[in-house]
């Protein structure tokens, strides 16, 4: 989509349009600029719908800006596969779905593209592809609501419009992890070497200032510490993506400093229309042992979930990152919780853990079921009441589907072939599944 500028009238036109019993009508499309309305007070234009906001399916990698890996959809209980199809590569995150079912994979392939958008609904027909820069699949792409691509490699952000022709590109120091809207039109991106920036959605030009919370960076080495990235080590600061919460105004992520013992959670305030977009409010280190995967935040903004290396499952308060409470898992979570707005929290996967569900009654973490003959592998993906996840079964792994409430199985579905490990389940607007392996294998599910 090609963006046009927005159109202004002038009060005396919309009086004689009025006059002349001419109606002004939004027109919904590409080449509509504004929308223009007539007031008792006077008149005025309200473009705030071309600017960039998440797209409607599954964004990005867990979900929304808030890593909730929650969606409203209305999940389907019994699935059929759609297809299978390989990226010929290998995989570090989810597909992202836009909101007319496209799909989005960032992979690492010998030769050829790397960088993908297919079509969910037609077999996996691919519409475009480009190679990037290889050593940044760990990130995941992010579709807005115009169906434009958001996307990292080494060095630089780029975006694309619903074609491969390049829309805009920006230099950055690292490797950005997968990038999140903050307000209508801003971009957030922090790359892996901790250097934190908000852009312009459509121009892609910096608004306000660089942040670095990495001192003693060198600008001109955007590969350093990316082999660390996806097992999060020392040598990648910043290994997972942030979580923003536009309640709350919010930006929390993990950290682990050059010589630290582990890493820490930080949150940052945005402040939209100020010169200084982003502060830094807190640094946590409550989690003495380090935390690991991607922070979570509550509906409200108020609550920070994040995995322990020690085997537990963190709530920190959002305002200052003290701790709130904690409960032990009995294993180490690798991947995100998952948190739905009624505060219910499905525990992350990874080898040797359970399909575990807590509920936060504010002081502290109370257990409500646990399925120690699951082991998911993967963030449980929710759309509504119905839970998606790929867990590890005799011979292969399978889609398994749940309910959220007590946890019993409603249906599971094998990966036919799939091998590596998974990086995720998204769940389409047209309550479609998608999973993918480490291997480069994605599957497609359709409501049956």
């Amino acid at each position: 989509m090609r963006e046009h500028a927005p159109v202004t009238l002038s009060c005396a036109a919309h009086l004689v349009a009025a006059e002349w019993g001419v109606v002004v009508r939004r027109v919904a499309t590409a080449a509509a600029a504004a929308l223009l309305t007539i007031t008792a007070g006077g008149c005025h234009n309200t473009d705030s719908w071309v600017k960039a906001a998440p797209a409607q399916g599954w964004p990005a990698q867990y979900g929304d800006a808030a890593n909730s890996s929650y969606t409203t959809t209305a999940g389907a209980t019994a699935l059929t596969l759609r297809w299978t199809r390989s990226v010929q590569g290998s995989l570090g995150s989810a597909a992202a779905l836009s909101g007319r079912g496209w799909l989005a994979l960032n992979a690492r392939t010998p030769t050829g593209c790397s960088l993908m958008e297919w079509e969910n609904a037609d077999n996996g027909r691919q519409r475009w592809c480009v190679r990037l820069v290889q050593g940044g699949d760990f990130a995941g792409p992010l579709f807005d609501g115009f169906d434009n691509l958001y996307v990292g490699q080494p060095g630089m952000i780029m975006s694309f419009p619903p074609t491969q022709w390049t829309r805009w590109r920006a230099a950055v120091i690292g490797m950005p992890a997968t990038p999140r809207i903050l307000e209508k039109g801003q971009l957030l991106v922090v790359t892996h070497l901790g250097q934190v920036l908000v852009f312009d959605a459509h121009r892609g030009t910096v608004v306000g200032g660089a942040m670095d919370l990495v001192d003693g960076v060198d600008p001109t080495d955007p590969t350093r510490g990316l082999s660390d990235c996806a097992p999060a080590r020392p040598d990648c600061p910043v290994a997972a993506a942030p979580a923003f919460s536009a309640a709350s105004g919010m930006v929390v992520l993990s950290l682990w400093r050059p010589g630290a013992p582990a890493a820490v959670v930080v949150g940052l305030k945005y402040h939209p229309g100020q010169s200084s977009l982003l502060t830094q409010e807190w640094n946590s280190d409550a989690v003495a042992a380090g935390v690991l995967a991607s922070p979570v935040l509550s509906a409200d903004g108020s609550t920070v979930y994040v995995n322990g290396r020690d085997d537990r499952l963190w709530a920190l308060h959002a305002a200052d990152g003290k701790p709130k409470w904690s409960v032990p898992l009995q294993f180490l979570a690798q991947t995100p919780p998952t948190v739905t707005p009624s505060g219910l929290i499905v525990s992350g996967g990874g080898p040797g853990s359970q399909l575990v569900a807590f509920k936060d009654a504010g002081d502290r973490g109370v257990p409500v079921w646990r399925r120690a003959d699951v082991n998911p592998l993967t963030t449980s993906s929710l759309a509504g009441g119905v839970g998606y996840t790929v867990a590890r079964g005799e011979s292969t792994m399978s889609l398994l589907v749940f309910d959220p409430g007590d946890g019993h199985t409603l249906g599971s579905y094998p990966l036919p072939e799939a091998s590596g490990y998974p990086v995720g389940v998204s769940i389409g607007a047209d309550r479609g599944v998608v999973a993918a392996t480490s291997d480069g294998q994605v599957y497609s599910f359709a409501p049956r």
